[in-house]
């Protein structure tokens, strides 16, 4: 259901080449200099409130919030709605909990905040193993979903060679960004993209309300008809099953969503870009006000293409729903082919562009930057390299794990990979939120605690998902012929979140008893940084 004509697809071409020129035109001007790691890493912290709000929400929001949950809403009604609602709160918690700790613990990294009183090459490459962990799963879901959606955008043949070649295109562009830009040339995007997307989005949600005359309820009402499911769109169920099992599996990939996405290492980064403990108080309100709009107008917009589009077309199009929000754009104004509705589907291919570009940019800046500080600059030099050594390793690990994404993308193109976006979460919360946890509000946290919090909730992650059914043992897993589903859950958070920190705490308290003194000198060092740490006190 991709109506196009000749002209259509002109004006898409044109927007995608004044955005990417735009973009890469932003990130040459802001981008620092060869040897100035305070400015690649943070932009000197001269982003006002308003601007890093805008850039954390951009870093959150990223092209799997635009379509997969869109999708998601409009294939399956009120698990779509929980998960939207999940994913604001998710942000919500990391303001009141760890943003404010984060900006006074850290430096450039994750890996700076965990080895605050836990000096030493162990906790670095342990900070930088679970980054990338946690980072590159998402690049190659991003990434493998930019080849179907600019194919089905720009109206391409749906094969593989033109997926190849999208991701080809959208990964280059994606290595210069995050190569050039650093932490502001790659923000300024972030607020680029977050002007485009909830002006686009505003606009696309109230076309579907004015289409029902302002009321939810005939919204509602349609949506329930247009799925195909009827009165059970707006019962829980639809996901994932509505038995006991089911019903756990849909809590578990609640918490995981709450606990993992905030926590992302690409999110937490922008915290040390804040001037001070009151800007990121700050940033962080204008972030969550932010995100908490756009995930209303997701709702919106998924019950509208449930509505307008149906289930059927839209499952016909992507079996994910992913381009539910593109048809959506096409049932408005006078009709395919009108300088409405090519203007309208146009500014939403725009916004999915934009989103794309910049999510995987900086995802990419992320975990190249602790690969060079983190691994290069601690654990292998010992924190003696210098800054225009670190920045030129910076620049080529960009490089590397950008061109590693591309390689992994074209390998799973014909993949669900859906279930890369979950080990990244399920990594997210099983080993990055329990290890900020301890590390943030526990004296008696210790190395060991650390090391086995990361490496233990990360291989319990992955291993529960690899024997989970969303890898095999139905017909959406990614090997549906094959039948080794151990796990009987397609989220493995309910097990691997309670694990991460239960593996932090039997690790502190083996310390306490077996190396009692080094255990006294994490508590010392933590108590020395406290006042510091919880309320920013000199």
């Amino acid at each position: 259901m991709n109506d196009f004509n000749s002209g259509t697809q002109t004006t898409v071409l044109v927007l995608f080449t004044a955005l990417v020129t735009l973009t890469l035109l932003v990130c040459v001007m802001a981008g620092p200099d060869r040897d100035d790691l305070e400015n690649f890493y943070t932009g000197y912290l001269k982003l006002t409130p308003l601007k890093n709000g805008l850039a954390i929400a951009g870093d959150y929001i990223s092209a799997a919030t635009v379509l997969s949950t869109t999708g998601i809403v409009a294939l399956t009604g009120y698990d779509g709605y929980v998960l939207a609602v999940s994913t604001a709160l998710s942000l919500v918690l990391l303001m009141f909990l760890m943003a404010e700790p984060l900006r006074n613990a850290g430096r450039f990294t994750m890996g700076d905040v965990l080895a605050r009183t836990m000096p030493g090459r162990a906790v670095r490459v342990a900070a930088c193993v679970v980054t990338l962990a946690a980072t590159v799963p998402f690049l190659v879901v991003q990434l493998s979903g930019a080849g179907s959606l600019l194919t089905f955008i720009i109206d391409l043949p749906h094969v593989a060679g033109a997926r190849t070649a999208c991701i080809v295109i959208v990964g280059s562009l994606m290595i210069i960004y995050a190569a050039l830009g650093g932490m502001r040339g790659t923000a300024l995007m972030q607020m680029i993209k977050m002007v485009l997307l909830l002006g686009t989005s505003a606009t696309v949600a109230a076309l579907v309300l004015h289409r029902f005359d302002w009321s939810p309820g005939n919204l509602l009402r349609q949506a329930q008809n247009g799925s195909g499911a009827g009165p059970a769109f707006l019962q829980q169920g639809l996901e994932l099953g509505t038995s006991a099992g089911a019903r756990l599996d849909f809590i578990g990939l609640q918490i995981t969503v709450v606990l993992g996405v905030a926590c992302l290492p690409h999110i937490t980064m922008r915290l040390y870009s804040a001037q001070d403990v009151p800007a990121v108080r700050r940033s962080m309100s204008w972030a969550v006000g932010t995100v908490t709009t756009f995930c209303l107008l997701v709702i919106i917009m998924g019950t509208g293409a449930a509505a307008l589009v149906g289930s059927r077309y839209i499952t016909a199009a992507d079996p994910q729903g992913r381009t539910s929000v593109l048809m959506l754009s096409q049932m408005f104004g006078g009709g395919p082919g009108s300088p409405a509705t090519t203007i309208l589907y146009s500014a939403v291919a725009g916004m999915v562009f934009i989103t794309l570009l910049s999510s995987v940019a900086g995802m990419t800046l992320a975990a190249a930057s602790s690969l060079a500080h983190d691994l290069f600059a601690h654990a292998v030099r010992r924190g003696q390299a210098q800054p225009h050594t670190e920045m030129t390793v910076a620049v080529w690990t960009s490089v590397a794990v950008g061109t590693v994404a591309i390689g992994l993308s074209i390998l799973v193109q014909n993949w669900n990979v859906g279930v890369l976006t979950t080990l990244a979460l399920c990594v997210g919360a099983s080993a990055v939120a329990p290890a900020l946890t301890y590390s943030l509000f526990w004296r008696g946290f210790t190395r060991t605690g650390l090391l086995a919090t990361l490496y233990g909730g990360a291989a319990c992650a992955l291993l529960a998902l690899v024997f989970s059914r969303a890898v095999s043992g139905t017909p959406a897993s990614v090997f549906p012929d094959a039948d080794f589903d151990l796990f009987p859950m397609q989220s493995t958070g309910l097990v691997s979140v309670p694990f991460g920190y239960l593996a932090g705490w039997l690790g502190s308290r083996v310390d306490h008893r077996r190396r009692a003194a080094a255990a006294r000198e994490h508590r010392r060092l933590y108590e020395e940084s406290e006042a510091r740490l919880l309320a920013a006190a000199e």
